[in-house]
């Protein structure tokens, strides 16, 4: 069996310079939802315009490997920000009204920042999950444990998704424009906790609610803006979001957070996480129409807009030069998923919607164990010491815990972050070749290892399914399966991704020997 190397801080001392106080960056995470890697132009899309992300590619470091930990939202997010493996914690997709999800006495990238004298913030998307385990949520109080627990300075937030209910904006602990003469509360059936809250259509009976386009499939329990929501809402109409401003609404609280910050001395952290291009799919009119691609291509056009308004800001403030700006994705690309938006169904045979995939040349997308559900635009700039340029250094999410923590000389204990892997060489392209293997998520696990790429068999009704091997090197497309004829690769990659997905001390401590 191969030796795997263990990565360790020792690789930053040895090619970078310590930063002084005074050299501290900006850091900002701009995350897109649903995202697939042939969705913007630098990355193959011919029928997208991204302009202001093309632009970003141009000014930074492009990697052509770059991942998220898992093929859906919340595990890739709570990776992210945790550095563990969402399997080891149990984390799938969250429903309403799910606990917060992030244990509150782990450390967490806002943590990090928080110790190297950062302020940090979080604004748009969550999904991670508000409140106590066992404890139902205030709505019309204290809106906690959330992200100001996790440590996060300042939150301004869609509390789930935007398929999910409640269909209202959170800012740090509080709903905002609640009016306590119309309590909000969710639920998971239809019947109203209290008669003076605001009832809304249930979408299960009522389908002709649905006026903004109707669900294709689930997505029909409270009807709210004419869009039908997973789970039910009472209440908060005057709290109530417009999905076709939402875009505009993060990016002008991004705005202001970045204006604030001008003239402090102490950096800080802004994970801006967007709600595009995720259903329901409700880009502003004026982005409507602007691809041939219906309501998905639109939205992804908004995004690019939102990203450019964030670097426009950065600039006007005087933040561009000492910023790192990290663009990317938590999972691959989804199509028809629960509206009836105008977007081509696709399948897994590779069909194309309208001439584009948002997985590029890559099999699968959201949901999905293949190279399409992780493999994202992963981008990072940082004028004053990131030349401008491509990497096809194998990257992951999930080691941005580790590598900042080596950027500002922060150090993590062994049973910190277990999964993150100090990859700051590679993030500032320094390093080529970046992970020697890494886990990838989708209800089974997968293993990367250089171009070795070995899925682990899904159980089903009739037993444990097969192997599945590919050789990405030749077959980045993973259309042949050649795990039969390579037995001793197969045997080896299993016994690895076994042992790591077992581990008590975490990717990041393990030593795989043969």
């Amino acid at each position: 069996m191969t030796i795997l190397p263990k990565l360790t801080s020792a690789l930053f001392v040895a090619s970078c310079v310590a930063l002084s106080a005074a050299d501290r960056p900006n850091v900002i995470i701009i995350y897109g939802d649903d995202v697939g890697y042939g969705d913007v132009g630098a990355y193959g899309s011919k029928m997208i315009p991204t302009p202001n992300i093309d632009k970003m590619v141009s000014e930074g470091l492009m990697f052509t490997d770059g991942h998220c930990s898992a093929a859906t939202c919340t595990p890739s997010r709570f990776s992210m920000l945790t550095g563990i493996h969402g399997f080891r914690n149990g984390v799938r997709i969250l429903p309403p009204n799910a606990p917060l999800c992030i244990p509150q006495d782990k450390i967490t990238l806002p943590k990090l920042f928080k110790k190297a004298g950062y302020n940090t913030a979080v604004i748009g998307k969550w999904h991670l999950g508000i409140g106590a385990k066992g404890t139902p949520v205030d709505w019309n109080g204290d809106v906690k444990p959330g992200p100001l627990e996790i440590g996060f300075d300042y939150s301004f937030l869609l509390p789930s998704t935007n398929d999910r209910v409640p269909c209202v904006y959170v800012v740090n602990h509080r709903v905002r424009n609640l009016d306590p003469k119309d309590p909000l509360y969710v639920t998971r059936k239809y019947e109203s906790p209290n008669e003076k809250s605001t009832r809304y259509p249930d979408g299960k009976t009522n389908r002709e609610a649905m006026t903004y386009y109707q669900s294709s499939h689930g997505h029909n329990q409270s009807v709210i803006n004419g869009i039908g929501r997973i789970g039910y809402q009472w209440g908060g109409k005057s709290a109530l979001w417009d999905d076709e401003t939402m875009a505009d609404e993060f990016v002008n609280q991004t705005k202001e957070y970045i204006a604030k910050q001008k003239g402090k001395e102490e950096p800080f952290f802004l994970y801006f996480a967007s709600q595009d291009i995720h259903v329901p799919r409700a880009p502003h009119p004026r982005f409507q129409g602007k691809t041939e691609l219906g309501y998905r291509g639109d939205a992804m056009v908004a995004f690019d807009w939102a990203t450019g308004e964030i670097m426009k800001a950065l600039k006007e403030n005087g933040m561009e030069e000492n910023t790192i700006v990290i663009f990317s994705s938590d999972n691959g690309p989804v199509y028809d998923d629960g509206y009836k938006d105008g977007t081509t169904v696709l399948t897994s045979t590779k069909e194309s919607d309208r001439g584009h995939d948002g997985s590029g040349i890559y099999r699968g997308g959201k949901y999905q164990i293949y190279e399409g559900g992780t493999r994202v635009p992963f981008i990072v700039k940082w004028p004053a010491k990131i030349k401008p340029g491509k990497s096809d250094a194998m990257m992951n999410q999930i080691d941005f815990l580790a590598s900042f923590a080596a950027l500002l000389d922060v150090k993590l204990g062994d049973d910190e972050a277990i999964d993150s892997r100090n990859m700051l060489p590679a993030l500032l392209g320094k390093d080529p070749k970046g992970l020697p293997y890494m886990l990838e998520e989708a209800g089974i696990l997968a293993l990367r290892h250089g171009d070795w790429k070995y899925i682990q068999p899904r159980k089903n009704k009739k037993g444990p399914g097969k192997p599945q091997l590919y050789d990405l090197s030749k077959d980045p497309g993973e259309s042949k399966n050649i795990a039969t004829d390579n037995p001793d690769k197969v045997k080896e990659l299993q016994e690895i991704l076994e042992q790591l997905k077992k581990s008590k001390v975490g990717v990041r401590n393990e030593k795989i020997s043969s």
